[in-house]
Parts: C-alpha cells; sequence; structure tokens
C-alpha cells in the first residue's frame, strides 16, 4: 500500500494504482489544470466515498512501499485520463484487463 499525501490528508491506494493515479494526475497539474480526484473508501474507514479538489499550488506527495515500479497498463492510463478530463473528475476505477497479445 503507497499513499497519497495532499493539504494534510493522507490516503492509502495500492501502490499499482498510486503509480497510474501519479501519471494522470502529473499530467494534468503540469498543465495547470484543477480538478476533482475521488475514489472509494476502504471498508475499515467506513465504506463510502471521498472526493478531493487538487491544485498545482498544494504539494502532493506520492510514497511507495514496494520496491519497484509496477508495470504500466496504457489502457488504464487512458480510461484515467478520460475520466480526469470529464465534468465529474478523476474518479479511481478498476484496472481494466489487458489487451490480449
Amino acid at each position: 500500500m503507497g499513499k497519497l499525501i495532499y493539504d494534510g490528508i493522507e490516503v492509502e491506494f495500492e501502490d499499482r494504482a498510486l503509480v497510474h493515479l501519479q501519471i494522470v494526475i502529473g499530467s494534468k497539474l503540469r498543465r495547470g489544470e484543477s480538478f476533482f480526484l475521488s475514489w472509494n473508501d476502504s471498508p475499515a474507514i467506513g465504506d463510502g466515498r471521498s472526493s478531493v479538489w487538487l491544485h498545482n499550488s498544494i504539494p502532493l506527495y506520492f510514497k511507495y512501499y514496494g520496491g519497484k515500479t509496477p508495470s504500466l497498463n496504457r489502457a488504464w492510463i487512458e480510461v484515467l485520463t478520460a475520466s480526469a478530463n470529464s465534468g465529474q473528475g478523476l474518479l479511481l476505477s478498476s484496472e481494466p484487463a489487458a489487451p490480449a497479445g
């Protein structure tokens, strides 16, 4: 489990999901775009849903607990990017299956 730390908020995500979020979030913030990031909370903290408004003026920290960078799933990055560019903002979704090849 890794952590995204933003403006005093700490949220745990699996390292694999976190690296995909980092790519999409970094791309949007690099262009100066602010947006919502939303995710489903784990049952351990109430099983609800949370959102945070991300802005490039507030430091953002990604902490990974695994020693290796997970491989990237281009299809997942595309799905997350499309979500981030929508009116609802970036919603962490399940990883799509890798294309057969």
